[in-house]
């Protein structure tokens, strides 16, 4: 594959370009992205470097209409496509794959999709009634039209992480799905492609956001109901931020036990409005079983 990347633009291209890989035996890498690229989508792309090797590594762009609900960003999104392939070249990508939007959806809004299940109704799509449904037909399109033998995804979407994961699962589609992890700001704020839309104030109030996570990461050990006590304290501290949800977890979204036992594993997740943009974040969390103690010293 050559160092710079090759652009395919529909389908017929891809598959050609990608025909020397499959031929000789050569694993494929995907990592799916909706363009604006920065240091947190590199990341991905080394991830998915080091899973194939000198297999041929594929970045999509395709800014996905079916996952944007009424009102949201659809026509603001930012669409970046020179400073992309310059970054996807700095990564030794092999193939960006950006498609319009007649070409991954060729008969229109289509009248057969994924469908989520229960765990698309909670948290981000308490709010994004349809983004899921969004999500996972576009993955489910993209993963069947490169079939790459591993795709990679950022942690910053954990809700779409794990959806991703169960709908490989409950489908039998032969890819392994890969978590990465987020990457930040030395302030703590997560790289996201929306954070160019907060100005000088929002954006110094929405590193509020990751310090109420690490609030509760701080004092996971005294358990459960300490760690979300410390973010929810932490939040009240904070000006500028308009909370969508706080929430505790099992790693795979669903409740935590009553009693959780000490070594646990759960995630903490946050949605809010700074400056009329919406952020996401998550941090994993190892849970003890010790509230009294930290009641004492608080």
């Amino acid at each position: 594959m050559s160092a710079t990347p090759l652009v395919a633009r529909t389908r017929d291209e891809l598959a050609e370009i990608l025909s020397p890989a499959r031929s000789g035996g050569r694993p494929v890498g995907l990592v799916p992205t909706m363009g604006a690229l920065h240091e947190g989508h590199a990341s991905l792309m080394r991830v998915a470097r080091e899973h194939v090797a000198d297999g041929a590594l594929v970045v999509s762009i395709f800014v996905n209409p079916l996952q944007f609900g009424a009102g949201e960003d659809l026509d603001r999104y930012p669409r970046t496509l020179e400073a992309d392939l310059k970054v996807c070249e700095r990564e030794g990508v092999d193939v960006v794959f950006a498609p319009s939007v007649d070409e991954v959806y060729p008969g229109g809004e289509p009248q057969v999709t994924v469908e989520p299940g229960p765990l698309a109704t909670v948290l981000e799509g308490s709010t994004r009634p349809g983004h899921f449904r969004g999500v996972l037909t576009v993955v489910a399109k993209l993963l069947g039209l490169v079939r790459p033998d591993v795709a990679v995804f950022g942690e910053k979407d954990y809700q779409q992480l794990v959806l991703i994961k169960r709908m490989v699962l409950d489908l039998n589609m032969p890819v392994t799905v890969v978590g990465a992890p987020t990457q930040r700001e030395p302030d703590g704020l997560a790289l996201s492609s929306r954070n160019r839309y907060l100005e000088d104030e929002p954006r110094q109030e929405a590193v509020a956001l990751s310090r109420t996570l690490r609030a509760a990461q701080e004092v996971a050990e005294y358990g459960a109901d300490v760690a979300l006590d410390a973010a929810r304290a932490e939040l009240r501290r904070t000006t500028g931020v308009d909370l969508d949800y706080l929430a505790l977890t099992d790693p795979e979204l669903g409740d935590l036990p009553p009693d959780v036992p000490a070594g646990t594993e759960a995630r903490i997740l946050v949605a809010a409005r700074v400056g009329g943009t919406r952020l996401i974040d998550n941090m994993p969390l190892t849970l003890g079983s010790a509230p009294d103690q930290r009641q004492e010293e608080l």
